[in-house]
């Protein structure tokens, strides 16, 4: 008798015989039992005995060629049929000569009786695509379809898990499987949808089956079966509706595999190029199935990912409304996570949908996130959400929406980072220029403070925002603010004075129309007139100072900051109010020296000009000169003469006076010579007529002779190309002739 599988009933066993037979075997039972004794008696001895494969396969394929296959099937317990079934499965999938037919026959019979109860579909996966592998001719290679569908539907997760994990890589029969199993209606949309949750996890997909296998999945292994997927000429149904939470995964997965690449990836990848015909680098294989644009280079590189992002969101956002939403709906509860991944890229992606048509819903979900993001620590996060608040902003039945941003704003306008002011000082005024907004007493005094140091920032966008915002905040002050309002007002005035005379004429009419308004706040009716009536700066200096006596100190100090300005306009301005202010404080001397010498008002260097501003319009000055302690005379004076030779309109004859003071009285000590020999060329280059051409002859020739070394690679450096000034130089100055 040949061997029998001990989960298989003796009279199971034996039933399956004819007639005819079971009479002979009746008459041959002595010797059939001996046979059947002597194999328990093998069992005995040894539990993990059994015969060879050969032919244990002649046993399984007898009973399931048998007419009564189903008879048999039922006359198991319940609760033994499906891990019995599945042994044999096993078994005659690892047999490779076994009969296609049996094979295939039992798993039908398995899934089609059990399939809703079933706790080892991992196994029945690994059997199927055992069988796959072994049975690829086109005359069978559709055989097990239907079973395969039957059991993906019963259990989606479970089978994509199973399969992702015995075939990683996706060979030719995982292939064939997933084919199957994402063109029928029925199953396409779960086996995405377990694809999804595989691909949104990088490395690694922590998940368990049914069999209480906890073994993780490469998310990478999900990625390589739907490259097989897109594969196929007919784009499944279920692509298209899971499409943008598709193509976001995939392309989140580029990022995170441009960034981290553990061992468990490099390797799963060196064996699927094994395989042949995939890209060198798992992150470009988005870019290897999808059309190839330009941008995909930048999306390969950390640094450049948003931009990336952003880029082809700009691209794609005309798809159609239902992809839009879709998209921005799976990206709004992807940044609402506790830890979101990808936050910079999904973030950059999000904004260019907000510009989309029909965002207005969009909108309204996008602004859940932004009192979170707007503190996020990445610069580049923070101006995207600006960028995002300014196209919401477009809209303006949306602006109103936005008010209660406003405290969170104004904390962003302290940012060290400039594009972040900008962009925040942009949606401000739209906000606070909006219908129905209504400034509250705290919010206007902190906003024109925090205002203040944006007044004189280098962006002419910037400037001219901080003034607009500070127009309109003195504009819709509530009057029990107007009082606390008036002294950071004070604050600005002269600033606003100095930036009427602004290069960029944007700034100098805002600036000019803010004074218009700031002086009837401040009760300076004639300081109002004059604004009106003359726009030169002598004229308004002296009304200010009129006006506002007792600030005199306080406007010296502004003022020294703007002899400094990059811009010749107002650097003209501020030296030509300085001398209106001199001579307002003439009979103030020691006023001005507590200014200069108070230990807890520290300027930079350059700033410390003050008093011999004052000094030059004084009929005293070399009383004042020699009252200055000798170790801050030198310093002091330079920066004057600095600042001098920069202002262009300033007295030309001040100038060379202060150079032949400052020569004359200290030449052998002098330590800041190469400066002293830049104010000099200066000088020179804006006085080139006949009448003080030759001024400072005297002066450069006892520098020279006194410091030739100095002098001389002074004048190297600050004139390589050698101006005008050379040809000047007197003879005798120690400086080679032309």
């Amino acid at each position: 008798m040949a061997w029998r599988p001990p989960f298989i009933p003796r009279v199971v066993w034996l039933s399956d015989k004819s007639e005819d037979e079971e009479e002979k075997g009746a008459e041959a039972a002595p010797a059939s039992q001996r046979e059947e004794v002597q194999e328990h008696q093998l069992l005995q001895a040894d539990p993990n005995w059994e015969l060879p494969e050969e032919e244990q396969k002649q046993e399984y394929t007898h009973v399931l060629h048998n007419p009564r296959a189903k008879v048999y099937w039922e006359s198991f317990e319940p609760k033994d049929r499906e891990g019995s079934t599945v042994v044999v499965a096993e078994a005659m999938t690892k047999a490779l000569t076994y009969d296609t037919e049996a094979g295939a026959a039992l798993l039908d019979m398995l899934v089609e009786s059990e399939v809703s109860t079933l706790k080892q579909v991992p196994r029945i996966v690994r059997c199927i695509h055992r069988w796959f592998m072994t049975n690829m001719d086109e005359s069978v290679e559709h055989r097990l379809d239907n079973t395969l569908v039957e059991l993906t539907d019963a259990h989606p997760h479970d089978v994509v898990v199973a399969l992702l994990r015995c075939a990683p890589s996706c060979d030719r029969a995982a292939a064939a499987m997933w084919r199957m199993m994402v063109t029928t209606s029925m199953t396409t949309k779960k086996v995405f949808r377990e694809l999804l949750c595989v691909l949104e996890d990088w490395p690694l997909h922590s998940t368990s089956t049914c069999d209480g296998d906890q073994q993780d999945v490469l998310a990478l292994a999900a990625t390589r079966a739907l490259r097989e997927i897109l594969r196929m000429p007919r784009c499944p149904r279920g692509l298209k509706v899971h499409f943008p939470r598709l193509l976001l995964a995939l392309l989140f997965q580029v990022v995170y595999s441009t960034e981290q690449m553990s061992d468990e990836v490099d390797t799963f990848w060196r064996e699927c190029q094994e395989e042949g015909g995939l890209p060198t680098s798992p992150s470009r294989l988005v870019a290897f199935e999808m059309e190839r644009k330009r941008g995909w280079d930048t999306l390969l590189h950390a640094e450049t990912h948003h931009s990336a992002m952003g880029l082809l969101a700009r691209e794609i956002h005309g798809v159609s409304r239902h992809f839009n939403a879709s998209v921005a709906s799976y990206l709004v509860e992807l940044l609402s996570k506790k830890e979101p991944r990808c936050e910079l890229p999904a973030m950059a992606f999000l904004v260019e949908i907000l510009a989309s048509p029909g965002a207005d819903v969009r909108a309204e979900s996008f602004l859940q996130l932004v009192p979170r993001y707007l503190q996020s620590t990445c610069s580049i996060t923070r101006s995207l959400v600006l960028k995002g608040l300014t196209v919401i902003c477009d809209t303006p039945w949306m602006v109103p929406k936005l008010r209660f941003l406003v405290q969170r704003l104004m904390d962003l306008l302290q940012d060290t980072d400039m594009d972040t002011v900008r962009m925040t000082l942009s949606v401000l005024i739209k906000v606070i220029q909006g219908p129905g907004f209504r400034i509250s007493t705290p919010i206007a005094l902190q906003l024109a403070q925090r205002l203040q140091p944006l007044l004189d920032n280098e962006s002419w966008y910037v400037r001219h925002l901080s003034v607009s915002i500070f127009k309109e905040v003195i504009e819709r002050v509530p009057d029990d603010g107007k009082k606390p309002l008036k002294t950071l007002v004070h604050q600005s005035l002269l600033p606003l004075i100095f930036h009427v005379f602004d290069e960029n004429k944007a700034v100098a009419a805002t600036c000019w129309g803010t004074l218009l308004l700031a002086t009837p706040l401040l009760k300076k009716e004639k300081l109002r007139q004059v604004v009106l009536r003359d726009q030169q700066i002598e004229a308004i200096g002296e009304c200010l100072l009129v006006e506002c006596r007792s600030r005199a100190a306080e406007y010296l100090r502004q003022s020294l900051t703007y002899v400094q300005s990059p811009q010749d306009s107002i650097r003209e301005a501020a030296v030509a109010f300085l001398g209106v202010l001199g001579q307002h404080m003439r009979a103030q001397p020691e006023k001005v020296r507590l200014i200069y010498h108070n230990p807890n008002w520290e300027l930079p260097e350059e700033e410390q000009k003050q008093e011999y501003t004052h000094v030059l319009h004084n009929p005293r000055a070399k009383v004042y000169w020699e009252s200055f302690e000798p170790k801050d005379r030198e310093g002091s004076t330079v920066v004057v003469a600095e600042a001098m030779t920069k202002a262009l309109t300033y007295d030309t004859e001040a100038g060379a006076a202060l150079l032949d003071m400052l020569v004359e009285s200290e030449v052998s000590t002098l330590k800041q010579v190469p400066r002293i020999v830049r104010c000099i060329h200066r000088w020179f280059m804006t006085n080139m007529d006949e009448s003080v051409e030759h001024r400072l002859d005297n002066t450069l020739v006892e520098l020279t002779d006194a410091h030739p070394h100095d002098v001389v690679v002074a004048l190297l450096r600050c004139a390589p190309s050698c101006d005008r000034y050379w040809e000047t130089c007197p003879e005798g100055s120690g400086l080679p002739s032309l």
